[in-house]
């Protein structure tokens, strides 16, 4: 089993996202990789890796097989090799790469935020791909314990490791609120979402006001 840490899984992560929604800037340079995996959206935690971080994420992911370097220009380039290493399908990258990117989701969000990388008809689709990645002799993916009053529980890859840690609210626990900071987070996304929806309606009003009458 792959024990990937979190510097890892990031790279990872980034590699596979912008593979598949930037592929004119793919493979990525260090400079370019560092910023996909410091991005402040879509990402969660969010964090600040220095290029010599991304540097031993890289060599650790190349001596796994997961990562190629492209050495034939004057900047050297980073692509994943998860299709292969992995034998992995178009769909199960893209569910693979959110997991490693945002962390445990259920199978709705999954479906919901893949629409870049993968476009699902339904959630029944996200799910089955899920159970075959779970299903694997050495699994990819874990569904985790249903939280107390949510109404889908989460997946969790395991490319970390074991995760017992994360299932700990199992059948019997106490209910309790969210924390503070994943209510801080959901809100964050929401200004963004809010700005961002704002924004385009101000374009568009513009537009329209430009046209002629």
């Amino acid at each position: 089993m792959l024990t990937l840490t979190a510097a890892e899984v990031r790279v990872l992560g980034a590699l596979i996202e912008k593979g598949i929604t930037t592929p004119e800037y793919y493979p990525l340079s260090l400079n370019a990789l560092v910023n996909a995996c410091n991005q402040k959206s879509s990402r969660d935690p969010v964090m600040e890796l220095s290029e010599a971080d991304a540097r031993t994420a890289l060599f650790e992911l190349e001596q796994l097989g997961l990562v190629r370097v492209q050495a034939d220009s004057r900047v050297s380039k980073f692509e994943h090799l998860a299709y292969g290493k992995l034998g992995l399908g178009r769909p199960e990258t893209a569910v693979l790469g959110l997991l490693l990117l945002r962390g445990p989701q259920t199978a709705a969000e999954l479906r919901a935020r893949a629409e870049r990388m993968y476009t699902f008809d339904d959630v029944a689709a996200v799910t089955a791909v899920l159970d075959r990645l779970a299903a694997r002799e050495e699994p990819l993916v874990v569904q985790l314990a249903r939280q107390p009053g949510a109404r889908e529980s989460r997946w969790i890859h395991r490319l970390s490791g074991e995760v017992e840690a994360h299932s700990a609210a199992g059948v019997g626990a106490v209910p309790m609120a969210a924390p503070a900071s994943d209510l801080q987070r959901r809100i964050g996304e929401l200004e963004q979402l809010v700005q961002a929806l704002e924004e385009r309606v101000r374009a568009l009003e513009g537009t329209s006001q430009a046209s002629p009458g």
